[in-house]
């Protein structure tokens, strides 16, 4: 396994820019739960700071698209900097207003406004695709990029509490800006590695990646998965609070990051045979039936058994869905269609979050849980409804891939 990730760092440039999107991307986890705890610190209001918290995040979910779609026409090394920007301005405006105690819908403008911020995962992703396309060596990149997400996930907002409680209340969300210029000051000069932009996408005035039918179902499919995390979150805070300590949430995040990770890694390693749409209906499938346990737990021992099945499929099923954009979504339009994918997952989690927070205070904790249990059968019901049209394009696109290469001599490198 190590040798199939030793290979993908072989490109030129492949460490530098992965190293500094590493970097780049900590800011977002950072930034949410940093909002959460600066503004439960200073205003002592935990409504208020989940909204405003939220408000980042939905906000980002929306704009984040629309900053990689800017990408697609102009480049990264133009629009980075000036949704950083901007991102930074937002941040520093959110820090003044709760030092300040200004007015909570100041808190609301700026924290929409640092929703700018760009989704670095999706514009490494986009690195990958263009050293890698069309090689089995882009599973194995896209794998060990979805590890790495789950790992910002686990630290990022565990540092975030850390900064905030340890230090002062605007530590994190500080921090979290500081990273992103770094990161980004980084990631941006490297030149070699940056995805040419194509004369279609420069001058492409017109829709959005989000109007493709793939691209469409595959967020929806996202969104509806990542509710079950987001779930997880919810009820794992709340049977750590019934066991008395608050702490033993942290247990059952890293666990599920643990399988999600494991189960990534590994699917990454080996060359992969089977049709992309057969592995996504297996992944989804895997996803929403390891939700059915959730029902059987009572307490945080439990839960930490079944998040770690459930974990199994979250980060191969992930890689599958890029693969199918990547090999569905023109060219000219990936990096936005990626990153709908990310807002997608990080809408889901939000809305699972919330939702599964106010089922469980009115309801109870199986009623709790059930919110997983749902969300993953939205998932598989959307995921057989949109099999047939993601076969259908995926062997489409085969076609066209198997024509050009043919026309160089050559076999395509994957099945769809």
């Amino acid at each position: 396994m190590p040798h199939a990730y030793r290979e993908i760092f072989s490109a030129p440039g492949a460490k530098a820019f992965s190293s500094a999107g590493l970097l780049a991307r900590l800011p977002l986890p950072l930034t949410h739960m940093g909002i959460l705890t600066m503004l439960s610190e200073t205003t002592g209001e935990y409504a208020l700071s989940g909204l405003v918290a939220g408000a980042f995040t939905l906000s980002m979910a929306f704009l984040g698209p629309q900053v990689s779609r800017a990408v697609d026409r102009r480049g990264q090394s133009r629009v980075l900097p000036v949704a950083t920007g901007f991102s930074v301005l937002g941040l520093a405006g959110l820090l003044l207003c709760a030092t300040a105690g200004a007015p909570s819908w100041t808190l609301f403008l700026f924290a929409l406004l640092s929703g700018l911020m760009p989704s670095m995962s999706a514009m490494v992703r986009a690195r990958w695709t263009e050293i890698y396309r069309g090689t089995p060596r882009l599973t194995t990149a896209y794998s060990m990029e979805s590890v790495v997400d789950e790992l910002t996930y686990v630290i990022g907002p565990a540092l975030a509490v850390v900064l905030s409680t340890a230090l002062f209340p605007q530590a994190a969300p500080l921090a979290a800006g500081l990273l992103l210029i770094v990161g980004v000051a980084l990631f941006v000069p490297q030149k070699s590695t940056e995805p040419p932009v194509g004369p279609r996408a420069a001058d492409s005035g017109g829709a959005s990646a989000l109007s493709s039918p793939p691209v469409l179902v595959l967020a929806l499919v996202l969104l509806c998965g990542g509710a079950i995390p987001g779930a997880v979150d919810t009820m794992g805070l709340a049977f750590a609070e019934d066991a008395g300590d608050k702490s033993l949430a942290g247990l059952v995040f890293a666990v599920y990051a643990i399988g999600s990770g494991i189960s990534g890694l590994l699917f990454g390693a080996r060359r992969r045979s089977a049709p992309l749409s057969r592995l996504l209906l297996i992944g989804v499938t895997g996803t929403a039936l390891t939700t059915l346990p959730f029902l059987l737990v009572d307490g945080v021992a439990g839960m930490v058994v079944v998040v770690f099945l459930a974990g199994v499929f979250f980060a191969p099923t992930m890689v599958v869905v890029m693969g199918i954009v990547e090999r569905t979504t023109p060219e000219h339009t990936l990096t936005e269609a990626l990153t709908w994918m990310i807002a997608g997952l990080q809408s889901g989690v939000a809305i699972g979050a919330a939702v599964t927070g106010v089922v469980h205070d009115r309801l109870g904790a199986t009623a709790g849980v059930a919110v997983a249990v749902v969300a993953g059968a939205l998932a598989l019901l959307l995921t057989l409804c949109g099999l047939p049209m993601l076969r259908a394009r995926l062997v489409q696109a085969e076609r066209g891939t198997a024509a050009a290469v043919a026309a160089d001599g050559g076999e395509p490198a994957l099945c769809p």
